[in-house]
Order: C-alpha cells, then structure tokens, then sequence
C-alpha cells in the first residue's frame, strides 16, 4: 500500500454550508424559493451583471446559451478543440457545426489572431452564428480582438467560463465580455454546488427564456403545466443553491486559498528539468486557479509518471484528450491528427497534479519531491 493517498481535488466546504443546506431540508422547499433566488441575484451582483440564471450544470448554461443564439442545423459555432468536450458538445445538441481554432501554444486559450481569421472569412457566408471562447484553466482568452470581429459581424459571443470564476483581464471578469456566459460548479472547480452551474447575461430576453428553458419550457406568466416551447429539466435544486449561496459569499476566500496552493508548486518545481508549469499571466491578467498543470518535455513518458506517482499515493490526470480528436467528432466531421498541432501537443504533454484549496503543504512538498524523483530517474534513463 503506498504511504498516502493524495486525491487530484476536494471540496472546500464549510459549516456555512452545512448550515443553509440545514435550513433548506427543514424548510422543505427544495426546489426554486428565496434561497435560489438569494444565489442567483448574489451571484449576479458579484459580477455586475443583470441576470443569472441557475442551472443543473455548466453543460446545461451553455446549452440554453446555444439556443437563444439561434443556433441550429448546419450553423458554424467557432470555439477551441483543447477544452472539456461540453464547450463542442453544446453547439452538436442544436446539430450545429463547430468550427475549430487551434490554440496559442503558452497561453492555451484559443488563438486570438486565428479566431478573428475565422470570423472573417466565416461571417460573409451566412452560417455563422455564434463564437463560443473557452476561458481555459482559469485563465481568460485575450477577448478584445475576437469581441470587435464579433461585433463587426454581428455574431453572438458566448463564454465558456466554466473553469475560470473570478478570472479577469484588464478589469473585466471572465464572462463579462460576450452576450451570455456558463460558468459550472463542479466539486472540482473553485467554488461548487455539487452539481450546477449558472447562465450569466446582460440581456433580458435571453434570461426570461433561459428561465424557461430550464424549466421544461413553462410559459413567462409560471402558470403550472402551461408549456410554451420544448424544454428542459435543468433546474438546479435549492440544496445546490444553498452551498452555492455559501461559496458565492466565500469566493475571495477560495479563490486566494488555491492561488497559495499554486504558488507553493511553482517555487518547488521552479527549475525542473522536463517540467514546465504553465505560463504566468500576463500583466493586467488576473489567474483564477481551477487546476496544477505541468507540460512534461518530450521524451518523458507521461504514462509511466503518473504510474509511478500512483504507486506513491497520488493520483494525477491529464487534460485534456483534444475534442477533435474523439471518436464521434471523427466519425462525424472526419477531424484527424495534424488539424490542430498546438492543442495534440498541449493534450499529449500536460499532467494535472493534485490540487484544491485545502491541500497541505506537506502533501504539496510530498508531491513535488515524487514528481522531481521520477522525472529525474526518466532522464538518466534516457
């Protein structure tokens, strides 16, 4: 058995937490009500935005997001093939098209010369609806270009903002840039419901359908079995709502817990040999720490590492297998290897290693020194 076991992520949950669910299950309210309604609105305000809509998940925010864009059968959606495959999944429910840019090779976020190339020579044609950036690893894309081009061709941004909360750029927040934004609550992003997410926009008309959307289409005027369009089933119950209350209240807490986390990593694998962390932000840039990725070197076999580091206690995964590159968007769209050179070198070269807000120093040190050890054993091997 190894000595420890030290899990890729964890929860941050408090007696906060516990307590508002407390108050939800002796209510007996455990669908929509004040709580929901106090985490929505509070969620809103933290950002500056008019609506936030609360969702089973950031799948199900970037859905919705898709629909009231307009998007549907043979429409282009141009997005990022080095994401979560949710970000592309979103834009094939509404049998969309997704028009892939290959991503900026330090940064990772979809190139923002390429994406406006894109807009440009897709936007004459008439099928282009939408640009979905993903703001990846807690680190915004370099929106200003890509927002302009958009706006130049009156095209629909959303933002896939699911792994970067509290992320910004210039003083603007990730998912503050575009017509709508998803952000997703997982246990394993900065804050979490559980399970959840949220739809964020400016834009009225697109609240009140996302409200009914969610919500197996109901009419506007919420009288009970009075269904206006085809919905969905993705409400977020209150007991989510009641940790996500807690969380929202709690961001600058979380937020600034994982950024020592990732910074005790960075000093301690600062100079190893085959391991690079990812780049730091440029000035102006605000990280939003979702995950610890390091970019191996080639000629270190990431299989073998994250064997060896299992045999230490310590899981690790990578991130991630390129979108295109998965069976059914080969199948489908007939992608193959070489079509984004930049986002199979990112998926074939990055490790996340464990990370959370509560991850001890000890266990940080701990993996630091397994990583240095095996990495190390790698190169003398050859």
């Amino acid at each position: 058995m190894p000595p420890r076991h030290i899990q890729l992520s964890a929860p941050d949950i408090t007696s906060e937490e516990r307590r508002l669910v407390d108050e939800v299950l002796t209510s007996g309210q455990l669908s929509f009500g004040p709580v929901l309604e106090a985490f929505e609105r509070e969620f809103a305000e933290r950002f500056g935005a008019r609506h936030a809509v609360a969702m089973s998940s950031g799948t199900a925010a970037l859905h919705v997001a898709v629909i009231a864009a307009g998007v549907g059968e043979g429409d282009v959606v141009i997005t990022s093939p080095f994401s979560f495959v949710a970000s592309a999944n979103s834009i094939l429910f509404e049998r969309g098209v997704p028009h892939f840019v290959d991503i900026d090779p330090v940064t990772l976020t979809m190139d923002p010369a390429a994406t406006v190339h894109a807009i440009e020579a897709l936007a004459p044609q008439g099928r282009l609806r939408a640009v979905l950036p993903v703001h990846l690893f807690g680190r915004t894309v370099e929106m200003d270009a890509i927002l302009a081009a958009a706006r130049r061709h009156d095209v629909v941004v959303i933002e896939d903002a699911c792994e970067a909360i509290g992320a910004s750029a210039d003083g603007v927040f990730a998912g503050r840039w575009g017509d709508a934004s998803a952000f997703g609550f997982y246990p394993n992003k900065q804050m979490t419901t559980g399970e959840g997410g949220v739809l964020l926009t400016d834009r009225d008309d697109w609240a009140r359908l996302a409200r009914s959307l969610r919500n197996q289409g109901r009419s506007d005027s919420g009288t009970w079995l009075a269904h206006e369009r085809l919905g969905f089933n993705y409400r977020m119950d209150t007991i989510s709502a009641a940790i996500g209350l807690a969380q929202i209240r709690r961001l600058g807490e979380l937020l600034h817990k994982r950024e020592a986390v990732a910074m005790r990593y960075n000093a301690l694998l600062a100079g190893l040999d085959g391991v690079t962390p990812l780049a730091p932000p440029r000035v102006g840039m605000q990280l939003s720490w979702f995950v610890y990725i390091i970019r191996l070197a080639e000629g270190i076999d990431r299989g073998r590492l994250q064997a060896a580091l299992a045999a230490r206690g310590i899981d690790s995964r990578p991130y991630f297998p390129p979108i295109h590159l998965q069976p059914i968007y080969v199948e489908r769209f007939g992608f193959r290897p070489g079509m984004f050179p930049n986002t199979e070198a990112a998926g074939a070269s990055l490790l996340a290693l464990p990370f959370h807000g509560n991850l001890a120093a000890d266990d940080i040190d701990y993996v630091c020194e397994a990583v240095t050890e095996e990495v190390g054993s790698m190169k003398v091997m050859g």
